[in-house]
């Protein structure tokens, strides 16, 4: 079932909350208004909650016990079904560095959970973190996996995936990479991280394609009053930063500096989740990786180096409100509408418009997720 006649609802529209009615068919958006006429469609009684734009995940690793680089599609399609409670509708499977034959596994995996993702929420695309990374800043990174650039990997990767690498994280630094941004920027957001490179390395990768800043201030070079950096490029330009805001990777109070230097229009919410999320602590991994979660801080067994988060979209809408004190109307951008401009796929996701793809969630005033609807399919509901 696509086709709805949402009522008695407050719909998020340009950044404000109105109450009206909402139509969907074949799981597009058709109609949205105060009154909007029901041509017999099933009816949804919102019970006056509000409905907004689904949540777009651009970076995470997994969760429910699933990690993307060993998963199979049902195991991937087994993540989209967690992600349907915390209200995400769009997420790339973010594939971290590994062998080209892994690698391969993974982004066929992938792609046979987007092609038929049952009663689940597929993913967009696929997210490549390397293997095109700094030593340095490596994080949960396998060193002896990392490699200079290579645009003629990357097109192989994509043929295999037949186009449904959305995103690929480079370090400026590394051989080769601001060349190959230059070459495959049209092709792919690139994003810039794991990464020790000079503000003019990181200037010049700008310049030639690269989008976004990948988990801002973490695992990266950080501001030098002398060296700007990786983080002083990040700032000054007009690029998008990720951040992961789960109040580990980033304190409450660097949230707000971040939103204030880069404006609520160019910061985008992540999770970076990784197999343990919506589960305890305990052991885990993340690819090769053996990863240790206590207290809901998941490091790498062997360094204690962070590695990834436990963190659900849902918390981190939770947390912007509650980091910054700005109101929810205020701060779903970050979760909708940014990512979609980041990603290139404004024309069919991130807003509640008509002709735009079905993608809704229903909110109570807690900001608990109530139902998600992703391409007009209810995926989740406890209403």
């Amino acid at each position: 079932m696509r086709d709805w006649y949402f009522e008695n609802t407050r719909i998020y529209q340009n950044g404000r909350l109105t109450v009206g009615s909402l139509l969907c068919q074949q799981g597009k958006i058709v109609a949205v208004g105060p009154q909007v006429e029901n041509p017999g469609l099933p009816r949804v009684d919102c019970r006056g909650l509000m409905l907004v734009p689904g949540f777009i995940d651009s970076h995470t690793h997994g969760a429910v016990g699933v990690d993307v680089n060993s998963a199979d599609a049902e195991e991937i399609r087994r993540i989209g079904r967690f992600f349907a409670q915390q209200g995400t509708t769009a997420w790339n499977a973010s594939i971290l560095t590994d062998t080209e034959q892994q690698t391969l596994t993974a982004i066929q995996a992938v792609c046979e959970a987007m092609q038929h993702p049952q009663d689940s929420v597929p993913p967009l695309g696929i997210h490549l973190e390397g293997p095109f990374l700094s030593v340095e800043y490596k994080g949960a990174m396998p060193e002896h996996l990392l490699q200079a650039g290579d645009a003629q990997l990357f097109r192989r990767y994509q043929q295999a995936a037949g186009g449904a690498i959305r995103y690929i994280t480079v370090s400026p630094e590394v051989a080769g990479v601001t060349e190959m941004v230059a070459d495959i920027a049209d092709e792919v957001t690139v994003g810039v991280g794991h990464s020790g490179a000079t503000y003019d390395q990181t200037m010049a990768t700008i310049r030639n394609g690269a989008r976004c800043c990948t988990h801002t201030l973490n695992a990266m070079r950080l501001l030098h009053q002398h060296e700007p950096a990786v983080m002083g490029a990040a700032l000054e330009s007009d690029i998008w930063c990720e951040m992961i805001c789960d109040g580990r990777h980033l304190h409450p109070g660097t949230v707000r500096f971040l939103l204030k230097c880069k404006g609520l229009d160019k910061v985008v919410a992540v999770t970076d989740s990784i197999m343990a999320a919506g589960l305890g602590d305990g052991e885990y991994h993340l690819g090769v990786n053996r990863v240790t979660v206590k207290n809901g801080d998941a490091v790498l067994t062997e360094t204690g180096v962070r590695a990834g988060s436990t963190l659900t979209m849902q918390a981190a809408l939770k947390n912007l409100v509650r980091f910054t004190g700005l109101s929810v109307e205020q701060v779903l951008p970050i979760l909708t509408q940014n990512p979609a401009e980041c990603l290139r796929i404004t024309d069919r996701k991130g807003r509640i418009a008509p002709g735009l793809d079905a993608d809704l969630v229903l909110l109570d005033d807690e900001l608990n997720v109530c139902a998600t609807y992703a391409n007009g399919r209810c995926v989740y509901s406890a209403i």
